[in-house]
């Protein structure tokens, strides 16, 4: 197609063809004036038409754009929204050296360094329920300690259920050291047992936990295990005659049932640090798989508290375990059994002093000395205390800790809750473990 400005000059050398005179030159000039301005107007029409047929397709472009967009969204709708799992994975790798004052042989070598435990320890949240779990891989035994599904149904409170932690004592630990307080023997500290735990977390200064525990994390006393003493927390399991080995397998075997139990606890806070006073309290049945075989409970006022870099730590309380003719109980942990008095008093009082360093890798020094004791038993036996003095290293991902420890009548320093023993036992113990 010919352009404008060419249809103008095609006529104007068609004119001057055609003519020769100079009156002629000046119609043709006249003629070619107006020719230019009709040529202008027409250019102008045509680049109006040219701007909105451009705005149209860009109209035209933009409203594809958008249905694309729609039916992107659309179709990202229709697909299933697939959860991030958000579960992580850790644990510990742990070792141990110990030097004891009860065995000859390991004494004549120059103690012994052994493998302690590989755990797993698995966290996080999936749609807003939590997961927290730790099994535990001994050379002698694999226990669950914890494993239990939670969930914050309210601004200041959650719900646990599975084998999760009984609410009693000095929280988390009534110690500082590597083997506990002697509370933790009888089942009293760092218990875990199946049931439903509602927590209420700190708010204004106080907190309250209340559990419901339906039987031991075994199953109770028919629960489908090979070995009722393979569990890492101790529970009652069955009851001893008179005449009956203090670490026989229980003849009478029983266990615990439907135990409510409570801890409330008052936070102080202070200049350099904060206070807790606490009070728990347990109550449940013991059954022999056939019928109730009798009840338990436990009570423990409590103290724990923070000054500057210290920490104390006093609790006081009893327990007691009812059943018919039986002075003395059967109890199980780490693939052994063991015996404690049927009811009995018990008072710890701890002492640590926190150190923040900076010494390569270290980065934390605690030093502690941890004492209680077990007395007025029912079964007329000699107390049970032990006293561990010593510290614990933080450096990266090892944690050690170096205790010296003095007892009487106490496991896994030569003796036994249930023991009648006058002795005092010593052991010097490194537990060196890696955590990731």
């Amino acid at each position: 197609m010919l352009k404008p400005s060419k249809i103008a000059l095609a006529i104007m050398l068609g004119a001057v063809s055609t003519s020769s005179n100079a009156s002629d030159i000046d119609d043709m000039q006249a003629q070619l004036k107006l020719l230019q301005q009709q040529m202008q107007q027409l250019q102008k029409k045509l680049d109006a038409a040219e701007q909105k047929s451009t705005q149209q397709q860009q109209a035209i472009d933009r409203q594809i754009a958008k249905q694309q967009k729609v039916e992107e969204q659309l179709v990202a709708e229709a697909k299933p929204v697939k959860e991030s799992q958000g579960i992580k994975v850790g644990g510990a790798v742990r070792t141990n050296y110990s030097h004891t004052s009860y065995d000859e042989d390991s004494k004549d070598r120059g103690g012994d360094y052994d493998f302690d435990i590989f755990r797993l320890n698995f966290s996080g949240d999936v749609g807003g329920v939590m997961l927290n779990a730790e099994i535990r891989f001994f050379d002698y035994m694999t226990a669950v300690k914890y494993a239990y599904a939670a969930y914050d149904f309210a601004d200041d409170w959650q719900v646990q259920a599975g084998i999760t932690k009984v609410p009693f004592g000095n929280w988390p630990y009534n110690s500082h050291n590597y083997f506990f307080g002697t509370t933790y023997y009888i089942g009293l500290e760092d218990d875990h047992d199946m049931g439903v735990l509602f927590k209420r977390k700190i708010a204004d200064n106080w907190q309250l936990d209340l559990g419901f525990f339906k039987n031991d994390e075994q199953g109770g006393v028919d629960g489908y295990v090979d070995n009722r003493s393979d569990r890492y927390s101790y529970d009652v399991v069955g009851f001893r005659a008179v005449d009956e080995g203090v670490y026989a397998e229980p003849a009478s075997a029983i266990g615990e049932y439907n135990t409510f139990s409570g801890r409330y606890a008052y936070h102080l806070e202070h200049e350099g640090g904060t206070t807790e006073l606490g009070f728990s309290a347990l109550a449940g049945g013991l059954h022999d798989g056939v019928d109730r075989a009798g009840d338990y409970n436990a009570w423990a006022m409590h103290l724990n508290s923070t000054v500057g870099q210290w920490n104390f730590q006093l609790q006081h309380g009893e327990y007691n375990y009812d059943v018919d003719n039986a002075n003395r109980m059967a109890v199980g942990a780490y693939s052994f059994y063991d015996s404690i008095a049927a009811e009995a008093t018990m008072t710890n009082a701890n002492i640590a002093y926190s150190v923040p360093v900076e010494w390569g890798p270290v980065t934390g020094l605690q030093f502690y000395n941890d004492y209680g004791i077990i007395y007025d038993k029912s079964d007329n036996t000699e107390d049970t205390w032990m006293n561990v003095t010593g510290f614990s290293i933080a450096a990266g991902g090892l944690f050690t800790y170096v205790d010296y420890v003095f007892a009487k009548n106490q496991p896994f320093v030569g003796g036994s809750i249930a023991g009648d023993s006058s002795e005092t036992e010593r052991r010097f113990n490194i537990n060196v473990g890696y955590y990731f």
